[in-house]
């Protein structure tokens, strides 16, 4: 079953792999990395292969688990 989180940030920019960690869809920076190499991350809809990526509100990403897809929302 498909869980949604949400996020609420400043304006400053977040980058993926720490929100991953942030939002528990990564239990390290290790395994936000795997992720990420394996092509389980989509930012808005899109294969997303950058650690580094800044995000932005609004943003929804989702991630490709064994347990199912989980997405999380980054909000303004």
């Amino acid at each position: 079953m498909p869980h949604t989180g949400h996020v609420t940030r400043s304006d400053d920019p977040i980058r993926l792999g720490q929100f991953l960690k942030l939002v528990n869809l990564a239990e390290s920076g290790g395994h936000a990395r795997a992720l990420l190499d394996d092509g389980a991350v989509t930012v808005n809809g899109e294969p997303e292969t950058r650690r580094g990526r800044q995000l932005r509100p609004g943003d929804v990403v989702e991630v490709d688990l064994p347990t199912g897809v989980e997405s999380a929302t980054v909000e303004g």
